[in-house]
């Protein structure tokens, strides 16, 4: 299940892809439009700045704005960045120690199976899929 954080970080991301390109978006005029606290999409924001998704500039004409074209953004990459990997158990984390059992787990190949598909899903999808 994905946090609010992630969700919303999402809806930033399309909020300011939906605005005027080349144009610094403020952060209170995009949580009025998603009726969140500024405050929050702050924490968010701060995070998609730092992961040089977005950019950001303060002060009174500041706001922020993509740092590439929607279309060069997946959904995948966005939620892995807020939420961490994609991976509906522990054994598949990326830095997860090696299972004991997994010479004889009966489910791990329905897990990987699962995961890929969730992976190819949000991979698969770009920002400017979910842009209107």
């Amino acid at each position: 299940m994905f946090s609010t954080k992630g969700r919303y970080a999402l809806r930033i991301m399309i909020d300011i892809a939906e605005q005027t390109p080349g144009e610094l978006v403020p952060l209170k005029d995009t949580a009025d439009r998603l009726g969140v606290s500024k405050k929050y999409l702050e924490i968010i924001a701060k995070e998609l700045v730092k992961a040089k998704l977005i950019s950001g500039a303060s002060g009174k004409h500041g706001g922020y704005a993509l740092t590439r074209a929607p279309e060069e953004y997946t959904v995948g990459e966005i939620i892995e960045i807020m939420e961490g990997p994609i991976a509906p158990i522990a054994c598949l984390l990326p830095d997860a120690e090696e299972c004991p059992k997994k010479e004889t787990c009966r489910t791990l190949s329905m897990w990987k199976e699962f995961q890929k598909l969730e992976k190819d899903f949000f991979f698969g999808k770009k920002l400017s899929d979910l842009v209107q």
